[in-house]
């Protein structure tokens, strides 16, 4: 059975699919999974050479880099010099090279930017034989659909459970076996508008429990679950046509819906009625906060640096 389409951004979405591998199919991807898992390892102990170099090196010695030019080039020599790893389809290796780019990139990033330890990627990890799931990325030159089988670079083929039809060609294709040892092949495709009619209407949604959170633990997990269905709320919202606006809970309940004039003092909660000493206008207070936030009001903050700061969601 097919899973969810995943967003994977850029318009795209991810369509998984179960697989049927033969014995023959498993043996071919488990050996070009160990020529990836070492070709990684190979990366991670580069980049540590690299870093301590790096701290250690004399006074006017230049400074050397671990990125993707030189990581390409590394491959290029170890294909050359190592019959084993020759025997293996490139795109994999070459797919694999660029993952660990990006993953560092982001490990530096973070450092540079100086977040908290615990919002660091941190550095790509060895990968240990007995831990790590096999993973493997195959863009389009390096697969194909025919009779319903994928044909993967390196000669491996598999037959896929097609549960439903792709919408439209993929461009790369991730084949993977869990925990359990279930195969799975996730294609990414270009994602098809399905622009649902206009309503006229708008729907808000309040984060605002989050204060019953009394535990750090628990602060962090509603958090977590908070940001995942935002995510999911602007995927659909595109996917469908919809504009989603994300709101600042800051002074929605002292401003005024007719003026914009601002009370001096934050109205407690058992007061329910919004009078403006400025224009003389009285309304129930949810209604008045609900047409400061609309977005004829205020204006559109898109998804971006603060998404987790705006408790309050607007979907247009």
């Amino acid at each position: 059975m097919a899973m969810e389409a995943k967003a994977a951004g850029g318009g795209h979405a991810r369509f998984a699919y179960r697989l049927r591998v033969s014995s023959t199919a498993c043996a071919a991807l488990e050996a070009e999974w160990d020529r990836c898992r070492w070709l990684w390892n190979e990366c991670v102990a580069k980049s540590k050479q690299v870093g301590a170099w790096n701290k250690t090196r004399p006074e006017g010695a230049e400074k050397q880099t671990c990125g993707p030019v030189q990581l390409a080039a590394m491959l290029t020599e170890a294909r050359a010099r190592i019959p084993w790893l020759r025997e293996g389809a490139c795109v994999p290796q070459q797919q694999l090279i660029r993952d660990f780019g990006r993953s560092r990139a982001k490990a530096l990033k973070d450092i540079r930017a100086r977040l908290p330890m615990r919002q660091r990627a941190g550095m790509p990890k060895y990968k240990k034989k007995r831990e790590a799931l096999l993973t493997l990325e195959y863009t389009k030159r390096g697969f194909r659909l025919k009779d319903g089988r994928l044909h993967l670079a390196g000669g491996a083929v598999v037959r896929v459970v097609w549960s439903r039809d792709l919408p439209k060609p993929p461009s790369s294709v991730r084949v993977y076996r869990d925990s359990t040892g279930a195969w799975y092949a996730s294609f990414v495709v270009p994602t098809v508008p399905e622009d649902l009619p206009a309503t006229g209407r708008v729907i808000g949604i309040d984060w605002g429990v989050t204060v019953l959170a009394k535990s750090s633990m628990a602060r962090k997990a509603a958090d977590a679950a908070f940001g995942a269905t935002k995510a999911a709320l602007a995927e659909m919202a595109r996917k469908h046509g919809r504009a989603v606006h994300l709101v600042h809970p800051a002074h929605t309940t002292m401003d005024c819906a007719q003026c914009g004039a601002r009370t001096k003092h934050a109205l407690p909660l058992s007061e329910r009625t919004y009078a403006c000493t400025a224009c003389g206008a009285v309304s129930p207070r949810d209604k008045n906060s609900a047409r400061v936030m609309s977005p004829s009001y205020r204006w559109e903050v898109p998804p971006g640096p603060g998404w987790s700061s705006p408790r309050l969601v607007l979907i247009v």
